[in-house]
């Protein structure tokens, strides 16, 4: 039987519109070539998303190597500022366009690819399991955390599991990420009273106190960094009145704050901050203030170890760099995957994801998927 090819394979993929949360038959292109290699799959889905679960080998096997991935995608914006069609999977001059090239259909691809070819060439002795989802772009809350739920009610498990996501920032085998910074959002609304401009003794203006409260948290030193992370950051991304008039002093105002932090600091901790520092300045400007956090993720690391030298080793030999070791950029299903089993992610150069033309080149495709084969092989070897 001949080998897959994970370039047309991407292009099956990426042809399919999976908008998140749409599915749009991405997951049932992968459900039928695994099924046909002796994979036995299973959907796990929840909440209107279509989740595949595949499992290669026996539940008891004393091994399991694992794969997870997303084939759901942003939208594409405006499609007239596309020079070629966003969900096309044209290729020219050795490089694929469209929507998912390179955030993850080529990954999800490429891991499929490797464990078809390794199941049917050399059978393990141990199991693969892959779980992609369709639902990482969006909410993430009925995506990996489902198929995850479905393993444990099941009585399915990996030992290791590799996530495919684009890690590289210019060179393919530049880096695998052994973890992430946390990450949370903060909501702040901050009250007054309404008045006249040329009266702000009868007013009680809520932009100078929100304006003191977001100086004094972009200026607040989380900390200086760890061994593994950097400095945690902290942006104001938004503060809104929705006030036109030039004569009023609105009665309200709204701020938004989004941390990424280290392992110095969870979301509780960042939470109890957030509430002291609002709470002073409630005081301070006699102003309601509410605010609404949502924590998306906790920072996490897989510590230098076995699974990080297995595939660092693997991508040395595929592309002939040694990748950087890093917890850099934002949140990744990984961080649902680290509460099973120790987890790492490698994937493409990700330069153009999320962009107008999203691309990748063809030849980094078929060596993403030489580089996931080698993997395979050293960990059952």
């Amino acid at each position: 039987m001949s080998p897959v090819d994970p370039v047309a394979l991407t292009a099956q993929l990426v042809r399919c519109a999976s908008v998140t949360p749409a599915n749009e038959g991405a997951l049932e292109i992968l459900e039928n070539l695994l099924s046909g290699a002796g994979f036995e799959c299973a959907w796990a889905d929840r909440g209107g998303i279509r989740n595949l679960f595949a499992r290669w080998g026996s539940k008891g096997n004393t091994r399991s190597f694992g794969f997870n991935g997303h084939t759901d995608v942003v939208p594409i914006g405006n499609e007239a500022d596309w020079s070629m069609p966003p969900f096309g999977a044209e290729i020219k001059d050795g490089i694929m366009y469209g929507r998912g090239t390179t955030d993850m259909k080529s990954g999800v691809a490429a891991f499929a690819a490797a464990a078809v070819d390794f199941v049917r060439d050399t059978p393990p002795d141990g199991s693969i399991v892959i779980a992609i989802t369709g639902d990482e772009e969006g909410d993430a809350v009925d995506g990996t955390t489902a198929l995850l739920e479905h393993m444990e009610n099941h009585g399915e498990r990996m030992d290791v599991c590799l996530v495919g996501e684009p890690t590289c920032p210019d060179v393919m085998g530049q880096m695998i990420k052994i973890g992430r910074r946390g990450s949370m959002t903060a909501w702040i609304k901050v009250t007054g009273t309404q008045g006249h401009s040329a009266y702000p003794h009868r007013a009680n203006n809520p932009l100078p106190a929100m304006v003191r409260l977001m100086d004094r948290l972009a200026s607040h030193e989380l900390d200086t960094g760890t061994e593994h992370f950097d400095p945690s950051t902290l942006a104001v991304v938004t503060v809104d009145t929705g006030n036109p008039a030039t004569n009023v002093i609105p009665a309200s105002c709204s701020g938004t704050v989004n941390i990424r932090f280290n392992d110095t600091h969870s979301g509780e901790s960042l939470t109890q901050w957030l509430e002291a520092e609002v709470a002073k300045i409630r005081a301070e400007f006699g102003v309601e203030v509410g605010m609404d956090i949502k924590v998306s993720g906790e920072s996490f690391i897989t510590p230098p170890g076995a699974l990080s030298a297995l595939v660092s080793n693997a991508v040395a030999a595929e592309t002939g760099v040694t990748p950087e070791l890093s917890t850099t950029g934002g949140t990744s299903d990984a961080r649902f995957v680290k509460a099973h089993c120790p987890v790492v992610e490698f994937g493409l150069v990700g330069q153009s994801m999320h962009q107008v033309d999203e691309h990748v080149k063809v030849a980094h495709i078929h060596q993403l998927k030489a580089i996931y084969t080698r993997i395979l092989q050293d960990y059952f070897a």
